[in-house]
């Protein structure tokens, strides 16, 4: 028998919970979290905290809810991407246009910790539930927010999609052929680093309220983010006054580092000292390169690159993936083939060993499989908590829990069209 502090909502939680149980709930078990966003950067942000134990309350707008529950793809008729970001989630629906509707969002700051939202800035001041409302009903509130171009300055009030922050971040500009157009980044990196810099922010201003009791307002762009994530390539500007191009899968500061083609595929493979060098050189069976003046700096190796990959290409090129990567690793030499989708779902490192892959009871689906979460934690755990929620499906219970309202009051706020449960 112990006791839990929760120091979020300042109640101490007596619980017949050992620690070991306290500690296999997450490090943020206790921490309520007001989800209002839609789509990815936000939802990634809060599938975070979810899946570090705090309990995350979906607010989704009536019928419609989040955008993503109608995105491929589906399984069943339901959306894999809208399960995959949002499990371990509550959904409750409110109409937050409603003034009835607003009171009870309201009521729900007042028991929570954290309030994240995405809209376009501006929107929740003119709905009257931005920070200077909600910190008036809860001076502890921790008000979270991620947009294209942040709260101030004179992009603020710009539309932006993952697109727009990945160009204007700088992202694209080095992404790519030097003979082909900027590229966009595969996956919607923009929206994917705002949601982890909010989150990290979020458990951030979680540590500062334990130590002052004060909230704080947290105003996450994703286009700061995608900047932040350049980081050596802005330097390169801003120390030497060049502009970084596109230049394949090299890396600007460090050779061999790139992609090299096998018989049968493509591998990776990157070197970074010259104790590596010389190794790789003894690797391919070419130790003479070892000490050759075009090759022995990593300078010189970045300089003459192009010298190098015909050397290299002339060696994996007559090998296959595998035999590649199995000579490589016994000279330890870091490397890898390129893998598909495919190839990572199949790969036991990844799925048995790691679970990056793991099987969830879907509610109107059954069994299926999703991404784990990366973070691995002992001997607190961050983990899938539980299956995403269909629209509504938490409506009743969280207002009747949380706020006291009875049967009666439920029934007449749905007839109102203030809530909606499923």
């Amino acid at each position: 028998m112990g006791t839990y502090m929760n120091s979020v909502r300042g109640i101490s939680i007596k619980s017949s919970m050992n620690p070991n149980e306290i500690l296999d709930k997450g490090p943020l078990y206790g921490v309520r979290v007001l989800d209002l966003t839609r789509v990815l950067a936000g939802p990634f942000c809060t599938m975070i905290l979810a899946d570090l134990g705090a309990e995350v309350i979906k607010i989704e707008r009536p019928s419609v809810g989040d955008d993503s529950r109608h995105f491929p793809p589906f399984i069943g008729n339901q959306s894999a991407y809208f399960i995959n970001i949002n499990r371990g989630k509550k959904s409750i629906v409110i109409n937050l246009k409603h003034p009835k509707g607003r009171e009870l969002f309201l009521e729900l700051v007042k028991k929570s910790d954290v309030v994240v939202e995405n809209f376009r800035p501006g929107t929740m001041d003119k709905l009257g539930l931005g920070y200077e409302a909600l910190r008036k009903v809860n001076p502890r509130i921790i008000y979270a927010s991620i947009s294209g171009f942040g709260h101030y300055g004179p992009y603020k009030d710009r539309a932006a999609y993952d697109l727009i922050a990945q160009a204007m971040g700088g992202i694209m500009s080095i992404t790519g052929w030097p003979e082909t157009p900027p590229t966009r980044v595969g996956t919607a990196i923009a929206d994917i680093l705002a949601g982890l810099y909010c989150a990290i922010a979020i458990i951030a201003a979680l540590r500062i309220r334990d130590l002052t009791g004060v909230g704080q307002r947290i105003d996450v762009a994703m286009t700061d983010s995608v900047i932040a994530a350049c980081e050596a390539y802005v330097m390169k500007w801003l120390v030497e006054g060049k502009v970084p191009t596109r230049i394949g899968n090299r890396y600007e500061f460090i050779y061999p580092y790139d992609s090299f083609r096998a018989k049968d595929g493509w591998v990776v493979i990157g070197v970074g000292n010259n104790e590596m060098w010389a190794r790789f050189c003894k690797a391919i069976g070419r130790p003479e390169l070892i000490n050759d003046e075009r090759f022995n700096t990593n300078d010189k190796r970045v300089k003459n690159h192009a010298e190098i990959r015909k050397i290299v290409e002339e060696w994996t090129s007559k090998r296959t993936v595998k035999e590649i990567v199995d000579t490589l690793i016994k000279y330890e030499i870091p490397c890898g083939p390129i893998y598909t989708m495919k190839d990572i779902c199949e790969d036991e490192h990844i799925v048995k060993y790691r679970e990056m892959v793991i099987e969830i009871e879907q509610p109107g689906v059954g069994k299926m499989k999703i991404v784990n979460s990366p973070i691995k934690m002992y001997p607190a755990s961050s983990k899938v908590r539980g299956p995403a929620p269909l629209l509504g499906q938490h409506t009743k219970e969280v207002l009747r829990e949380l706020l006291g309202l009875s049967e009666e009051e439920l029934e007449s706020l749905r007839r109102e069209g203030v809530i909606y449960y499923g």
